[in-house]
Formats: C-alpha cells, structure tokens, sequence
C-alpha cells in the first residue's frame, strides 16, 4: 500500500504526549563519547558504529547490559542537564507539547553520584523547557525490580527533599521474576508520601504482573501492559476503567516481544476501547522518538487519522496534569484536528 502522505504529515504536526520516556535511554552514543572525554571515563566501544551494532538485542537483558553501561559516562549535575536538555530539544520540534520523564536514581548512586546531582541537573533543563516554550513536564523516579526493596526505600528516603519535583514513582528493569509484589512496603510508603504511581508490568512478565501493579501496587498506569491481551478478563477491566497503558512499539519490537510492528497488537487494544498510548522508551537504543513510533505504527498497522487523535487524546487524558491544562492540551490537539488541511 502506498503510503498516505497527509496521515504522515498530520502525526508529525499534531500536538503531542510523551509519558513513557527514560532519559537515560535517551544518550546518544555521540553524546556517550562525549561525557566519556568530559569525564574522563573509559567505555569498551571504539567508535559510534560499535554501539550501534551493539543495539542488535535479543530480549530485555541484553539491551538493559548495554543501558547500564553506558549510563556510568553520567557523572555530573551538568551531564544530566545537558542530557535532559537534549531530549528536550529534540521532541519540543515535533511538536511535544507535555512529557512525563522516567530517571533512573539507584543505577547512578551506586557509582558514587550523589542524588542532587542526578536530580537538579533533571530539573533544572525542564523548568526551562517550561519556560522557554510552554511545554508542561513532569519527573518520575522509578526503582529498579532487580535490586533489593530495601534499596528502593533508601532511594525513596533520598528523595523526599524533592518530592515537591518528583510527581510519582514507577518499577522498571529487568521484568522476569520480579513480580510487582515484591516492592508493597515501597509503593505503601510512598503513596503516604504524597506520590502518585506507575509501574512497568506485561512487557516480558504474564499478565498477571499487571494485576499485581493494579491491586498491590495502586498505580495509576501500567507501563507497557501489552501481554494484557493474554487475559480477556484484564483486558475487559482495564478498558472499563479507562487504566492507561503507555506503549511503546519501537521497543517492543527491537526487544523481541513480537515479531514485527504488523504484528503489534496496539491497534487492537485501542478498537477494544483500552487507554493506549504511544511512547518512545529508550529512543537512542530503539530506532526513534515519540513522533518515529507513531509513524512507523501508523504504516505498519493501517492506523487512520481517527485513530492517531485518539491515541494523543488518550496521551492527554492520561498526563499527571491539572484538569486546566488537560483541557488546554485537548483543546488544541481538537483545534488542530479541526484546521488540518489535506
């Protein structure tokens, strides 16, 4: 089928969402070697071409072995900045008009950068994202299912001082065999706090993991949630509860979680009425931003025009935003719609 240049031109104008982001899947390898000289830190690659090469994942493992490698050139208050900053850049050009981003604190703490560091230098580049261009954002701590829940709550404890920059915490790394339902205390702890919640579950885990994220967890969104499709019983809750998933179809493919992006079941979560989502992950590692994804979902999955604005309306809807700047965001995602000409 050819393909349908004024859809394309029509996902790459609309006023767009992002709620599933890590920023440390955002440093491009160019950008890795130069922290690394800034730093004065050694990595096993040779060049940019290495890197790529090494981006040839076969599951989540193997692409989180080269994530947490390249994350230690992150040294500085200033790396982070610039890092977030980047991002910024990049997506505020396809017209991102609010994003959600996911940070990493344990991976860093762990090489001895303090908490401070890693957070204002986060902050500092999306209050001037806010500034300059009017773009709402919100920062997201997530604690990785593969260290310890002990860990976690020390990561929480070290980021009370800045609960009032840190909307909500989520669960993200490696899925297998660490269910939801190891981290209770945590969650527990922090919804006492005052933090909203998220958490990765049914990308590699069953659904079941969902379910955990849903009633141990009390979260707001399941991140990823595709392996929902498995259990028609969660599929019905979630679509009754409008519970947002926030997709990522790049990633999943790149990951192995299905074959091809034709065989994604995105577009028949979103006819099922399921609050979907399209998000870009790790971008540096999966082949492209928030705007790449939904082209490429759109070709490979005949999306149309309709589809696409229920995707971003769902973006919005689904944002930790006020229900003002919900309905400014909606407001001119409809008076784009409304305006676009062929």
């Amino acid at each position: 089928m050819p393909p349908n240049f004024a859809l394309l031109r029509y996902v790459r104008e609309i006023p767009k969402a992002e709620l599933h982001l890590h920023i440390e899947g955002t440093l491009e390898p160019e950008q890795m070697f130069q922290f690394a000289q800034r730093n004065n830190v050694s990595v096993k690659y040779a060049s940019v071409e290495e890197v790529r090469k090494a981006q040839a994942f076969t599951d989540l493992q193997s692409f989180l072995d080269l994530y947490y490698q390249a994350s230690q050139v992150l040294r500085t208050e200033r790396d982070f900045h610039d890092l977030t900053w980047a991002y910024l850049q990049r997506v505020a050009a396809d017209n991102v008009r609010h994003a959600e981003v996911f940070f990493d604190p344990q991976s860093h703490l762990e090489r001895g950068v303090p908490f401070q560091a890693v957070v204002e230098g986060i902050h500092t580049a999306l209050v001037r994202a806010e500034s300059e261009w009017g773009m709402s954002t919100r920062l997201i701590m997530c604690f990785l299912r593969h260290l310890s829940a002990e860990s976690a709550m020390e990561t929480l404890e070290a980021a009370l001082p800045y609960r009032d920059w840190i909307v909500a915490v989520g669960l993200d790394s490696s899925e297998r065999n660490h269910p939801p339902s190891d981290f209770v205390k945590v969650f527990d702890r922090a919804h006492s706090e005052g933090f909203l919640a998220v958490a990765h579950a049914g990308e590699e885990g069953p659904p079941d993991y969902i379910r955990q994220a849903l009633d141990l967890l009390h979260v707001l969104r399941i991140d990823h949630g595709v392996r929902c499709a498995e259990d028609p019983s969660l599929v019905e809750r979630l679509a009754k509860g409008r519970i947002p998933l926030t997709v990522c179809p790049l990633s999943n493919v790149r990951l192995c979680v299905f074959p091809s992006l034709a065989q994604h079941n995105l577009k028949k979560l979103l006819d099922r009425g399921l609050c979907v989502t399209v998000n870009s992950d790790d971008p540096a590692y999966f082949g492209g931003y928030v705007t790449e994804n939904l082209l490429a979902t759109a070709q490979a999955l005949s999306l149309s025009r309709q589809d696409v604005y229920q995707l971003e309306r769902n973006a919005f809807e689904a944002a930790f935003i006020s229900p003002q700047r919900r309905q400014e965001l909606i407001a001119e995602l409809d008076r784009f719609t409304r305006d676009f000409k062929d």
